[in-house]
C-alpha cells in the first residue's frame, strides 16, 4: 500500500499477494515510477487484482502486470479511480476480473498507453474483457488488445466488449489493433 509517497521501484517483482483492494499493490494520491516491474499471480477480493489506483498518476515502463484475479471486482490486471498514468511499453494478460475489466477497468480516469498489449483477459461476469472504460478520457497508441473476452461466468454472451467497452468519455486511439475478442 502506498500512500502519498512517491517511490521509484525498479526491477521488482510483486507476486502471490492478497488484498481486498489491490492485490498486488494499491496507490493512493501517489505518484510513483514503477521500471523493470513484474507484478503477477495477486488477488483482490474487490477490484485491482494486481494494482488499485485511485487519486494517482504513476509512471510504469517496461511493467508486465499478468495473471491476477479479482474475486468480487472489475480490473484484474488494473483498477484506475480518478488518476492519469502513463503507462510505456506495458503487457497486461491472463488475467481474469468477477465483473467489469479483465485487463483494466478505468473510471473518472485518463491514462496515456503507448506501446501496451493487453491480451488474453478474461471479465467473467461483465463489459470489456480487455478495458472497460467509463467516463474516461484514454489515449491509446501503439495499442494491442488481442484475444481478451467478456461473459457470463466465462460463456461468452450476455455482456458486451470483448475487447474494449466504452461508456462515457472521448478516447483517442492512434495506430491500435483490437483483434479476436469475444463477448
Amino acid at each position: 500500500f502506498i500512500e502519498f509517497s512517491n517511490p521509484t521501484l525498479t526491477h521488482v517483482t510483486i507476486a502471490e499477494n492478497i488484498a481486498k483492494y489491490g492485490g498486488g499493490m494499491t496507490l493512493y494520491t501517489s505518484n510513483p515510477t514503477l521500471t523493470h516491474v513484474t507484478i503477477n499471480v495477486n488477488t483482490a477480493n474487490r477490484s485491482g487484482g494486481g494494482m488499485f489506483i485511485e487519486y494517482s498518476d504513476p509512471i510504469l515502463t517496461h511493467v508486465t502486470i499478468t495473471d491476477n484475479t479479482t474475486a468480487g471486482g472489475g480490473g484484474a490486471g488494473m483498477r484506475l479511480k480518478y488518476s492519469d498514468p502513463i503507462l510505456d511499453n506495458v503487457t497486461i494478460s491472463g488475467n481474469t476480473a468477477n465483473t467489469n475489466g479483465g485487463g483494466m477497468d478505468v473510471e473518472d480516469s485518463n491514462p496515456t498507453l503507448t506501446y501496451v498489449n493487453i491480451s488474453g483477459n478474461t471479465a467473467r461476469n461483465g463489459n470489456g474483457g480487455g478495458m472497460h472504460v467509463n467516463d474516461s478520457n484514454p489515449t491509446l497508441t501503439h495499442v494491442t488488445i488481442n484475444g481478451n473476452s467478456a461473459g457470463v461466468n466465462g460463456i461468452t454472451a450476455g455482456y458486451d466488449g470483448g475487447g474494449i467497452y466504452l461508456d462515457g468519455g472521448e478516447p483517442i486511439f492512434t495506430h491500435v489493433t483490437i483483434a479476436n475478442n469475444t463477448a
